[in-house]
């Protein structure tokens, strides 16, 4: 147990910048996105701190332009999932007896390059990749992911001070926590750059190693993260970046006897599949696996006659529509009693029609693209429905164009039955659906 009277400070929230007209702060992220947008990377494996190329391609592109590349990744094969498994066991032999102090201390660095010169790149990366806009991305990828890099620490301290508080003479009774024997396979989501920048290192902040596959529609963003990691003395090996599509990932990973723990955040489908493989392949593991998931959810409002309208109307509308409802915290149904509704539906429907929505480099766009064609066609899916459907009218929005970006207008079913379709499946768009009782 690699402890020491090492102590980490008192851990504070990161205050949120406005980017408000005319500020510095907006000057400068608008000039990092313009830098970004002009220029094209190549994303490479990270195997071991080694950057390795597949020569297997694939276009990152901004979701409210889809023929605008910005980069292409590599994408990880059979060989270079195996070769990533031997770094991160060898990395492991290290690692997993390198004392907290020093792992704390790697993360306060990457709390310090986040809050300061990557700021800007992290914010502007993921604005671009994943279609945010700037306030969208300064809560997520700056705020919150320089949030768990101060209270992740602080929480590791108190469970490693966690000790026994009586042991009858002449025993001494303590607790260790041991880093998991293996690796831990971190699958990150396309739209919460803090999750994907959280899911690998967490594990490792308790001596683990991992191997991280990221959203394959949010690479470009996760490539800057995992540079960060390295600038702030990440050891080679400890955290393997092997972006690639989870149908040719997983089936090796999941399946090794080596596979210690994993670390999901994605559709509740796939974690499914993922836990089942698990189960089918019990006896083949060193170890049982340790399964953290988070997955899909369908948020609901229920209003109260006694609901103050101004706020139940913000709540509604920032909820349903904040990053095009693309978060399983998404407000996707409400239940509106019948006494309250022709007020609120006079000012949710004025509040919807102010939203604008359109390319993340003009900040007056409250909403912007979906993430991708395939999600795109998902979520339009559930508006023709809806459209065919007579349970159903439409109080704003139902339009969708996917010409330039794929954008989808902030969308409102009124329905008829509490049991409808889009009242019970998690849609993951700007799709919000009212039932009135």
């Amino acid at each position: 147990m690699n402890q020491s009277e090492f102590a980490v400070s008192n851990p504070v929230n990161e205050p949120v910048i406005s980017f408000a007209p005319g500020s510095d702060e907006r000057v400068s992220l608008k000039a990092k996105l313009a830098e970004l947008s002009s220029s094209e990377i190549e994303i490479p494996l990270i195997i071991g701190g080694k950057e390795i190329r597949t020569g297997n391609l694939v276009d990152c592109v901004l979701p409210h332009s889809h023929q605008h590349v910005i980069g292409r990744y590599h994408k990880a094969g059979e060989e270079e999932v195996q070769m990533a498994v031997k770094s991160a066991l060898k990395a492991w032999k290290e690692w997993s007896f390198t004392p907290f102090e020093t792992r704390a201390k790697i993360f306060a660095k990457m709390d310090e390059l986040l809050t300061g010169p990557y700021r800007d790149l992290i914010n502007a990366a993921a604005m671009l990749n994943m279609s945010k806009n700037a306030y969208q991305a300064e809560i997520d990828a700056a705020c919150e992911l320089i949030d768990f890099y101060r209270f992740n620490p602080y929480y590791a301290q108190e469970l490693y001070a966690n000790q026994p508080m009586y042991s009858p003479e002449p025993t001494r009774n303590s607790t260790e926590h041991r880093p998991l024997e293996g690796f831990v396979f971190a699958v990150t989501p396309f739209n919460f750059l803090s999750i994907a920048g959280n899911l690998p290192t967490s594990p490792a902040l308790l001596g683990n190693v991992a191997l991280w596959k990221p959203a394959s529609s949010a690479v470009y963003p996760a490539y800057y993260l995992m540079k960060l990691f390295q600038e702030a003395g990440l050891p080679d090996g400890v955290i393997n970046f092997i972006p690639g599509p989870g149908s040719k990932v997983g089936p090796i990973l999941l399946p090794h006897p080596d596979l210690a723990g994993i670390h999901f955040t994605g559709s509740t489908a796939v974690f499914h599949r993922m836990w089942k493989t698990v189960g089918e392949n019990i006896a083949n593991y060193r170890s049982y696996p340790r399964i953290v998931g988070e997955t899909g959810g369908k948020d609901f409002c229920v209003a109260h006659e006694s609901a103050e309208i101004d706020a139940l109307v913000t709540a509604m509308v920032r909820g349903a529509f904040e990053y095009q409802g693309q978060k399983c915290s998404a407000l996707s149904r409400a239940y509106i009693p019948s006494s309250i509704w022709d007020e609120v539906k006079e000012k949710y429907i004025a509040d919807v029609e102010t939203i604008k929505m359109g390319d993340v480099a003009d900040f007056s766009n409250f909403m912007n693209a979906v993430i991708d064609k395939s999600a795109f066609d998902s979520i339009v899916e559930y508006i023709d429905y809806a459209k065919s459907s007579p349970d159903a009218q439409f109080l704003t929005g139902g339009s969708y164009d996917d010409s330039v970006g794929f954008y989808i207008e902030p969308t409102t079913i009124l329905t008829t039955d509490p049991y409808f379709k889009t009242m019970e499946e998690e849609i993951f768009g700007p799709v919000l659906t009212i039932y009135v009782y």
